[in-house]
């Protein structure tokens, strides 16, 4: 049976959060597969009040696409959390890049670490992977019910299995206690959830827009000449009013929608 061996700032969260979904339950276990899919399965279950689900050991984590999340970490090395929402009928697209730009914004206020968004929910310092974002959606009738994931590197992670270290999709990692020394995971959490919930609780009313020039000034694909997973290259344009990739190609701008396929910069292909 494994404890808690961190303290977590439940209380200061939920009461943070409490304005933008009244009874905000913030919850810390020792260990989980994945937050994501234990927040998922509840909903399906019929459970759907917000809450924040934080464990300091994740065994099983999930990215886009199916790929696996490789937790090298002891405990509290990876900030791992999900937020399960219910919201209202609305545009979801851009949801995960608003997410990226909150909590970059949370951990880099005034731009001092480089810290950058690679679309489309990717957390890079310089040309490595500090975390990642998983979006899911639970619809049951016409509610819905979001689940965001966060991973963030706290600490350095240990190697790799060699399976996994010779994907030529692997990011070369990064860690908060490169700019942050002293920082831990129940810092991060502090530092982060509060304006995330007000990240999303916004983007319920008024969608991705307010958020495009706040993406632009993060994107670490801007410019960039890239290769797209089903072999089409081009230079990155931004993003639109959606949050679709612009991709300048050979036959002119073509929009790239988040769930079609994986960016990467040509010369980490």
């Amino acid at each position: 049976m494994h404890s808690l061996q961190l303290s977590w700032p439940q209380e200061a969260i939920s009461q943070a959060l409490s304005p933008f979904w009244p009874e905000f339950v913030v919850e810390a276990v020792p260990q989980l597969d994945s937050t994501n899919t234990a927040l998922l399965e509840r909903a399906r279950s019929g459970h759907t009040m917000p809450v924040l689900l934080v464990t300091e050991k994740q065994t099983a984590g999930r990215g886009r696409m199916g790929r696996q999340w490789h937790n090298t970490q002891p405990a509290g090395g990876m900030l791992a959390f999900s937020l399960g929402l219910p919201l209202p009928a609305c545009d979801l697209s851009g949801l995960s890049l608003v997410v990226a730009c909150s909590v970059v914004n949370s951990l880099d206020a005034q731009q001092r670490h480089g810290l950058r968004i690679k679309w489309p929910n990717d957390l890079w310092l310089d040309s490595s992977k500090l975390g990642g974002i998983l979006v899911e959606i639970c619809s049951q009738g016409a509610q819905r019910y979001a689940v965001i994931g966060v991973g963030i590197n706290i600490t350095e992670p240990l190697p790799l299995p060699p399976a996994a270290a010779n994907q030529p999709t692997q990011q070369p990692p990064a860690w908060v206690q490169q700019f942050a020394p002293q920082a831990s995971a129940p810092d991060v959490l502090a530092l982060v959830a509060a304006p995330l919930a007000a990240a999303v609780h916004q983007f319920t009313q008024r969608g991705f827009t307010p958020w495009q020039s706040r993406f632009m000034a993060r994107d670490a694909l801007a410019g960039q000449a890239v290769r797209l997973s089903d072999g089409d290259t081009g230079v990155v344009q931004g993003v639109n009013a959606q949050g679709a990739l612009l991709l300048q190609t050979a036959r002119g701008v073509r929009t790239v929608l988040s769930d079609e396929i994986s960016v990467r910069p040509q010369g980490l292909c």
